[in-house]
């Protein structure tokens, strides 16, 4: 104990570690403090962009852990901790999560394309990762869609940005395309006529494409008619179920036959084979 030096302890260890650890906290409630006011502007400025705001707080969670991880590191470089393998740890344990976490990872992405980019938005009806319904939301990770029976249907979103995209609601009016076959011997312009005067009688056929009834095909067993009118997107599967109804009604009332899909088979007489 007669060596024991009180004051070149102080000055050996306790004043410098004092110091450091002072200035280590401090670096850490500024860095904290200044990190906060990082993901503040960037809040702010991504609420100008009218993005997702799931996105929004995505984005924002990752900065302030990437900025929390940095003021961490420069508060404990302070302290004279060799960080540099730490940053190497932290590098691994991403690189290891990031090919475990490799198809969320994946849907994040897309998720962030579909947002940016927005081929549909939330209420459009679409036909995405091979199912059809109507868009109820798109989150970071998939996109929810319900199906017109009142299905819930849930698409991972690296599905849904990397096949095909079909948006039924991307347009205000759509096209249906029917076909109606007659018999060989039916009137083939009485037919025709009447299919048109069908079409142009519902209100909710536009005139403007107009409609379009035009023979297509000698078929085998029938003349088979292409019935093409416009409608608003929202009328589309009414009226197609109207005018199928309407059409198989008037062609009983005039006789004009749809007929079934049919074979001629001719045996040889008895005769001929005498």
């Amino acid at each position: 104990m007669e060596n024991f030096d009180l004051q070149q302890l102080l000055d050996s260890y306790v004043i410098p570690w004092g110091i450091n650890l002072g200035l280590a906290v401090l670096v850490f409630v500024v860095g904290r403090m200044f990190a906060r006011l990082v993901v503040t502007l960037i809040g702010k400025g991504l609420a100008k962009t009218n993005l997702d705001q799931t996105l929004t707080r995505f984005v924002l969670s990752i900065f302030r852990v990437l900025l929390t991880l940095l003021v961490m590191v420069a508060a404990l470089d302070q302290l004279g901790v060799d960080t540099t393998s730490l940053v190497a740890l932290v590098g691994a344990a991403g690189l290891a999560v990031g090919f475990a976490l490799k198809d969320s990872l994946q849907n994040f992405a897309s998720g962030v394309m579909l947002v940016i980019f927005r081929p549909f938005t939330t209420g459009d009806f679409v036909e995405v990762g091979g199912v059809s319904g109507t868009v109820e939301s798109i989150t970071i990770f998939t996109t929810v869609l319900t199906t017109p029976d009142n299905r819930e249907i849930i698409v991972p979103n690296g599905a849904v940005f990397s096949g095909t995209i079909t948006n039924y609601s991307a347009k205000p009016t759509r096209r249906l395309d029917l076909v109606f076959g007659i018999g060989y011997d039916d009137d083939l312009l009485k037919a025709k006529n009447l299919l048109l005067e069908i079409v142009e009688a519902d209100d909710r056929v536009l005139k403007d494409p107009a409609p379009l009834v035009a023979v297509a095909e000698l078929a085998d067993s029938s003349v088979n008619f292409n019935v093409r009118p416009w409608v608003n997107g929202a009328d589309y599967w009414a009226v197609r179920a109207d005018l199928t109804e309407k059409i198989k009604l008037a062609f009983d009332q005039q006789g004009i036959s749809i007929p079934y899909p049919q074979m001629d088979v001719h045996l040889p007489s008895a005769a001929a084979n005498d």
